[in-house]
């Protein structure tokens, strides 16, 4: 028999039909020695030549692989069964053995046929012998080959049931390992999109202004030494800062803008060092009573201000700029509204896939930070009229419950639109 189509415990059960064969074969054997007829001789040659006939099966290994030699093979091993069968009727228990030998290694129909075959020879055999032919010799050998089809044909069907549940955890197996992979390819992608978002909100903004405060410096010498010298004192303190941020980011904290202080002071220091970096006014409006936020909240305002402050000194050319953060019950909120030269939002949008090599990727950031955090982002704006960006969040069920805010003072929205433009120069 194939040994490698043999589970564990076909394997166990092939073993125990080894040893009944030789069992039985024995057993017939020592009885016509015992008996001592005429026939005695013949059967103890009868039962070693199947006894060598079936040893050769397992030690063949065309056997229960090829189909000719397995047929050839069973068709010896039944050929030397019917030898024995023939001078001793104790070969008739062999047929039990051979049922199972059959139903392994020939296919469903072929099997069941050599086993409807084998109970009709031992039926037979045992009537010679007996000198009789009664209903009571069939029902051994058709019960025996009743019992070893049902016991094959079960085994074959939990066999196949079993095969088919190990494919299918394999399937299930692998397809973990696919979204397992999926999960962490998306993961990589977003972690790069954070990145780049936390890069352009710190140091690109950052060496930006460097940039402008250099060339401002240059500008003035040699005539103005005076207002150069304070153009590299701020640049030195903006790089500074940078080196900061660039330290914080690397051991991924909060923002440097945010250590040890509340959001609204936060923003207050922010507006102060853009005022001192960009040379232009920048107020800031604290409306409501602050309430606890989530912890990702602070840093994404900070991060917007930063951006929209940015855009506002550097492409809008803007003469003042208002950051107003109102605490409103539900939501907070954080507008900054400046009066630079404005933008056409519907042009802008045509463009916001990259331009000017900057992938406009400074409104894409900002959006896609405040829309993560389950808020939105409003942008207002028109060519010659300024530009008012405003980022909203939901507070938390309990916050908003706490908080008792005071109404938030209105913004002057009429200042249309939004600063998706200079964010997409940026």
């Amino acid at each position: 028999m194939n040994p490698r189509a043999l589970t564990p415990v076909l394997r166990v059960v092939n073993h125990c039909l080894h040893l009944l064969v030789a069992g039985l074969l024995a057993l017939a054997a020592a009885r016509a020695v015992h008996g001592g007829g005429p026939d005695a001789p013949r059967a103890v040659l009868a039962a070693l030549a199947a006894g060598a006939v079936y040893a050769a099966g397992p030690l063949t290994p065309a056997v229960g692989r090829r189909r000719a030699a397995t047929v050839l093979w069973l068709a010896s091993l039944g050929a030397a069964w019917l030898a024995l069968l023939a001078v001793s009727r104790d070969g008739v228990w062999l047929a039990f053995p051979l049922y199972f030998v059959q139903l392994h290694l020939l296919p469903r129909r072929a099997g069941l046929a050599a086993v409807l075959a084998t109970a009709l020879a031992a039926a037979g055999g045992f009537a010679l012998h007996q000198g009789t032919l009664e209903a009571a010799v069939f029902i051994g050998p058709v019960l025996g080959a009743a019992v070893a089809t049902a016991t094959v044909l079960g085994y074959q069907a939990l066999y196949r049931e079993s095969e088919q549940r190990r494919r299918l955890i394999d399937e299930l197996r692998a397809a973990r390992a696919d979204l397992a992979a999926a999960d962490h390819a998306a993961g990589v992608l977003a972690e790069r999109e954070r990145l780049a978002r936390e890069i352009h909100d710190t140091l690109a903004q950052g060496l930006s202004s460097i940039q402008l405060l250099l060339r401002a410096a240059e500008r003035a010498l040699p005539a103005d030494p005076a207002a150069a010298e304070r153009h590299v004192r701020v640049a030195r303190e903006a790089a500074q800062d940078n080196l900061a941020e660039a330290r914080r980011f690397v051991r991924e904290l909060a923002p440097p803008v945010l250590d040890g202080l509340p959001l609204a002071a936060a923003l207050e220091r922010l507006c102060t060092t853009s005022a001192d970096r960009y040379g232009l006014p920048v107020h800031f409006t604290l409306s409501g009573s602050p309430a606890p936020l989530p912890g990702p909240f602070e840093p994404a305002l900070v991060r917007v201000a930063q951006s929209a402050l940015a855009n506002a000194a550097q492409h809008a050319g803007a003469r003042q700029v208002e950051v107003t953060l109102s605490y409103m019950g539900a939501e907070v909120a954080l507008d900054v509204v400046d009066d630079g030269s404005g933008f056409d939002p519907a042009a802008v949008a045509d463009r916001s896939h990259g331009n000017d090599g900057g992938g406009g990727f400074g409104l894409a950031a900002m959006r896609h930070r405040v829309q993560a955090l389950g808020g939105s982002l409003t942008v207002e704006s028109a060519p010659g009229q300024g530009t008012a960006v405003a980022a909203q969040l939901p507070l938390p069920a309990p916050a908003a419950q706490r908080g008792a805010t005071a109404p938030a003072e209105p913004v002057d929205r009429g200042v249309p639109a939004a600063r998706e433009a200079q964010e997409e120069r940026v």
